[in-house]
C-alpha cells in the first residue's frame, strides 16, 4: 500500500495529474499526428515538477506514494511518445523498455525456467540502452535528474541479468544440456496448454523424450562420465518432475483447457490481449502507434496484481488448476510487448506512411529487376510516379511536419528514397531499342498512369 503524500507534495501531484491527463488525450487523440512540440511542452512540464519534488524530499530515504505511481505512469506516456516520434535514441524513450524489460526478467527469476540463450539477449540491449543514457548524460540534452534515474534502473535490472546468469552457473557442465532440453519442453508444454484442442498427437513425442531423460537418472540421480554425481541435481530433477506434472494436468484436463472455470475470466482476457499483440507484431510497420501499447501494460499489470504468492487465487482463496497457462499467457503478453517496443524504428509517425510506400516500391523494382526483362517504359511508369509523388512531398530536400516541424527519420527515408531511385535507374540502362520505341509507339494508349502505379505499388 503506498504511503500518504505530503502536504507539499500536493501541488505537484496535482500539477502531474494533470500532465498524466494532458498526455492521455495526446494518446487518444487519432485524428492528428503527436506534435513534438507538444510533447516537448510536456516534458519540460514533468521535469519542473521533478525537480521541485527533489527540492522537498530527503536523498537518503526511499518514497513510494501516489506521487510517484503517478509519476511512473507520466514517464511511460512520455517514453512511447518519444518512441512514436521516431527519437529512439534519447533518454525519455529509454524508459518504457527498460519497464518492459523489467517486468519480463522479474517472470524469468521467479519461475526460473530460463537458459543462457534467454538472458544475452537482455544484457546486450541493457548495454545498447545505457550507452543512450550516457551519451545524453554527458552532452547535457536531458536533465541530470532524469539521467540518474534511468541510470538507477538500469544497475538495477543489470543486478537482475547477473543473478540470473550466477544461478545458471551453479548448474554443473554435465547437466547444462539436459537443464536446457528440460527447459524448452517444459515452454512446449505449457504453449500447448494454451492452445485449443486435442493435443494427443503432439504431446507424445514430448512424454517420450521426458521418459529418455529420466530413464537416464540412476537412483534418481543424473550421473556424469565415470558414474560421478553433478551438482545441480536438484535443479534438472525438480524440473523434470515440474514436466511430468504439467504433462498429466494436460492430458487429465485436455477437454476444459486445463482451466478452472473460476479462472476463465482472467484467462479469457489474456487471450485477447495476446491475440491483440500478436496481431500487431505482424502488421507494426502499418498500425501501430506506439503510445498505444500504453493500455496493453496497464491491463497486464493489473492481471499481474491479482496473484498472490506468485498464484491467481478463486474467492475462496483456493488455487485453482490453470496456473501453467495463465502465467505463460501473461509472460508471453509482456515478451510480445517487449518485442514491439525493441524492434520500434527511428521514424516518426508522420513518415511512417512514406517509408512504407517506399519500401514497397522497393521491393517491387527489386523483384522487377530480380526477373529481368523484357519490359519498356511505360513498364516502369507507375514506379517514376510513385518516387515523384515522394519527392515533391520534401521543402528544401527535407520532408516536413504539418506543422512545419522536421519529423525524425530524415535519414532512413531518405535512404530509402536514394535505392529506389538507383534501382529505377538500373532498370532503365538495361532497356534496349526495341523496348524505347515500343513506348513511343504506345504511347497513345489511353490507359491512366496514376492507377497503373496504385495497382503496381500496392499489390
Amino acid at each position: 500500500m503506498s504511503a500518504p503524500v505530503a502536504q507539499e507534495e500536493l501541488p505537484i501531484l496535482e500539477a502531474v495529474i494533470n500532465i498524466r491527463n494532458r498526455l492521455t488525450a495526446l494518446k487518444r487523440d487519432r485524428a492528428e499526428y503527436i506534435k513534438p512540440s507538444e510533447v516537448n511542452a510536456l516534458y519540460q512540464a514533468v521535469v519542473k515538477q521533478v525537480t521541485k519534488l527533489n527540492d522537498v524530499r530527503d536523498d537518503n530515504t526511499t518514497y513510494n506514494n501516489r506521487v510517484d505511481t503517478t509519476l511512473a505512469d507520466v514517464f511511460s506516456l512520455l517514453s512511447l511518445c518519444y518512441l512514436t516520434l521516431g527519437k529512439t535514441k534519447e533518454c525519455p524513450a529509454v524508459y518504457s523498455q527498460l519497464a518492459s524489460m523489467r517486468q519480463i526478467l522479474t517472470h524469468m527469476e521467479e519461475s526460473g525456467l530460463y537458459n543462457e540463450t534467454d538472458v544475452l539477449p537482455f544484457q546486450r540491449r541493457l548495454q545498447d540502452l545505457r550507452s543512450i543514457v550516457q551519451h545524453d548524460a554527458e552532452s547535457g540534452k536531458h536533465p541530470e535528474a532524469l539521467t540518474k534515474l534511468l541510470e538507477r534502473q538500469l544497475n538495477e535490472l543489470d543486478a537482475i541479468v547477473r543473478s540470473l546468469q550466477e544461478s545458471l552457473s551453479d548448474i554443473s557442465v554435465e547437466l547444462i544440456p539436459v537443464h536446457q532440453r528440460l527447459v524448452t519442453i517444459r515452454r512446449q508444454l505449457v504453449a500447448l496448454a494454451a492452445k485449443e484442442g486435442n493435443h494427443k498427437a503432439e504431446l507424445k513425442p514430448l512424454a517420450e523424450e521426458l521418459r529418455k531423460i529420466d530413464s537416464k537418472r540412476v537412483n534418481g540421480k543424473f550421473l556424469g562420465p565415470g558414474g560421478i554425481v553433478p551438482t545441480s541435481q536438484a535443479i534438472c530433477s525438480s524440473l523434470l518432475e515440474e514436466c511430468f506434472d504439467i504433462l498429466q494436468q494436460i492430458k487429465a484436463q485436455d477437454d476444459s483447457k486445463n482451466v478452472a472455470s473460476s479462472l476463465k475470466p482472467i484467462h479469457d482476457r489474456l487471450e485477447e490481449l495476446r491475440a491483440e499483440l500478436e496481431n500487431l507484431v505482424l502488421t507494426h510497420r502499418w498500425s501501430l502507434r506506439e503510445t498505444d501499447l500504453y493500455n496493453y501494460s496497464l491491463s497486464l499489470q493489473e492481471i499481474d496484481k491479482m496473484r498472490i504468492d506468485g498464484k491467481f487465487v478463486d474467492a475462496d482463496g483456493n488455487r485453482p488448476p490453470g496456473q501453467y497457462v495463465l502465467l505463460y499467457l501473461l509472460r508471453r503478453c509482456y515478451g510480445l510487448i517487449y518485442r514491439l517496443l525493441s524492434s520500434s524504428e527511428p521514424v516518426s509517425e508522420e513518415l511512417m506512411p512514406i517509408a512504407n510506400k517506399l519500401s514497397t516500391v522497393k521491393k517491387c523494382l527489386n523483384e522487377v529487376y530480380k526477373y529481368g526483362g523484357p519490359f519498356s517504359p511505360r513498364d516502369l511508369y507507375p514506379y517514376q510516379l510513385a518516387l515523384y509523388q515522394i519527392d515533391s512531398m520534401r521543402k528544401d530536400g527535407k520532408f516536413v511536419g504539418v506543422d512545419g516541424s522536421v519529423p525524425e527519420g530524415q535519414g532512413i527515408v531518405m535512404a530509402h528514397l536514394s535505392e529506389c531511385h538507383e534501382l529505377l535507374e538500373m532498370l532503365k540502362e538495361s532497356m534496349d531499342e526495341e523496348n524505347n520505341q515500343y513506348y513511343d509507339d504506345d504511347d497513345d494508349d489511353d490507359r491512366d498512369p496514376e492507377s497503373a502505379c496504385e495497382d503496381e505499388v500496392e499489390q
